[in-house]
């Protein structure tokens, strides 16, 4: 085993340990945290998959070594051989004796410490904020949620087709998007919704899903706000709005599952009362919006609710907030006032002041993760709130298309991955939910 660490292979994964015990490794990786005593060190050792304590004799290893791990800064990337030990009191539950290292690079003066830091300086520091335990379980959290939507949805027989990001209209106006320059003095947007498009792939293939960034240009400074996020919409032709709950429903309890099954560390890590989760199973309950205005108006006059919600209002934050406070399992308000609700929402036949829309409220507070509804399939219909919200008709004209040829009831949702993983992890903002997170004052780094 001669020859530099650096280029040694194969490598072994912390993950792995527990396949080579009594085995000597090489490991590749960063110094975490490292302490002494006197002839003994103990660097931590990270790699992106685990952190595993070493331990390193000086009678075991070269003066070089020994010299240059003594004095290693956090963070400085190295590269460690040595044999594998079962050890219930280390981290993990493994050691490494070290019997060789090289330094790659040594770092000094890594700028985040043990000592608490603020916000806005973490997140000056997103890039080396990641390496944290904590950022590190919940983006795995994330990783898991992305994986269990993409398996669901293909298992579910939903085809991918992933929708444009530059689009040349909104869904609902453009007073909350961003304007870009195109070609030719043209002006694009950035997109705030695949679900358009949508309609269009679902009725070529029956059930379709788009996935990735979406922008929302809204002044925002809320916890559950990002200017950038991503958005899972899956859309299915012959629908109705139970299809989407019921669908919803499922997808929620899928999602749930597979991050309890797999991210039960992460979620420990992060102090999670994973029995609140283990509670996520269907039904769902179902709320219609007239009596969710109900609860809202008993909830100020017991003084809950600062403010007195009226009907035909859209929920705030403190409305999503207190009615997810009053059920254990996700809650979907559904046929809202077709007021508050987009241009292409469907009617309910029984009451046209109502849109079969349909919001999914996560409990404990987090409010919106899902939003979806029945689509208007009529042409008329369509033509005429184009003219009423003042939208302009050659850039729907494709859109009406939809209704022209082949027109059929469909429904859909949008579920945004950040909120989701929020709610999941437990935590109290979106920012922590995406590697790097862009907010009103916030674009770098």
């Amino acid at each position: 085993m001669k020859g530099s660490l650096l280029s040694f292979k194969p490598q072994v994964y912390i993950k792995d340990l527990s396949r080579h015990v009594g085995e000597e490794v090489v490991i590749k990786g960063w110094l975490y945290n490292s302490r002494s005593s006197g002839k003994i060190l103990f660097p931590q050792l990270r790699d992106g998959t685990g952190i595993v304590q070493c331990v390193v004799l000086k009678s075991a290893v070269s003066p070089e070594v020994w010299e240059a791990l003594d004095h290693l800064g956090q963070e400085s990337s190295l590269v460690v051989r040595g044999k594998v030990r079962e050890d219930a009191r280390a981290p993990g539950g493994y050691e490494i004796e070290v019997t060789d290292a090289e330094v790659v690079q040594a770092a000094t003066g890594y700028p985040i410490t043990p000592k608490e830091h603020g916000v806005e300086f973490l997140l000056d520091h997103r890039h080396l904020w990641i390496r944290s335990r904590r950022q590190h379980a919940i983006l795995k959290v994330r990783h898991t949620v992305v994986r269990a939507v993409r398996d669901f949805l293909d298992q579910e027989g939903f085809i991918l087709c992933d929708a444009p990001i530059l689009t040349p209209a909104a869904c609902e106006g453009t007073t909350t998007l961003f304007e870009v320059d195109y070609f030719e003095d043209e002006k694009a947007y950035l997109t705030q919704s695949g679900q358009l498009y949508n309609e269009a792939t679902a009725a070529a293939f029956g059930r379709v899903y788009c996935f990735g960034p979406t922008f929302r240009a809204e002044k925002s400074k809320t916890r559950r706000h990002l200017t950038e996020f991503w958005m899972v919409e899956p859309e299915m032709a012959y629908a109705t709005i139970d299809d989407v709950m019921e669908l919803s429903e499922r997808f929620l309890t899928a999602i749930v599952a597979r991050v309890l099954d797999e991210r039960r560390e992460e979620l420990k890590l992060l102090e999670r009362d994973t029995a609140k989760l283990e509670r996520i199973a269907p039904p769902f309950p179902r709320l219609h919006y007239d009596e969710a205005v109900r609860i809202l108006q008993e909830g100020h006059e017991r003084g809950a609710l600062e403010d007195r919600f009226e009907w035909g209002g859209d929920f705030g934050a403190p409305d999503e907030t207190y009615l997810s406070q009053q059920f254990e399992k996700p809650v979907m308000v559904h046929r809202f006032p077709a007021a508050v609700k987009a241009f292409y929402m469907a009617r309910d036949p029984e009451r046209p002041e109502l849109a079969l829309g349909v919001d999914v409220l996560a409990p404990e507070g987090y409010g919106e993760i899902i939003g979806g509804g029945e689509r208007a399939a009529s042409l008329e219909f369509l033509e005429e709130q184009i003219r009423e919200h003042n939208l302009p008709r050659e850039a729907f004209e494709w859109y009406l298309d939809l209704r022209r040829y082949g027109s059929v009831p469909h429904a859909g949702f949008g579920m945004g991955i950040e909120r989701c993983v929020a709610w999941l992890c437990g935590i109290e903002h979106v920012r922590e939910t995406i590697p790097f997170p862009r907010m009103l004052y916030r674009l770098r780094p």
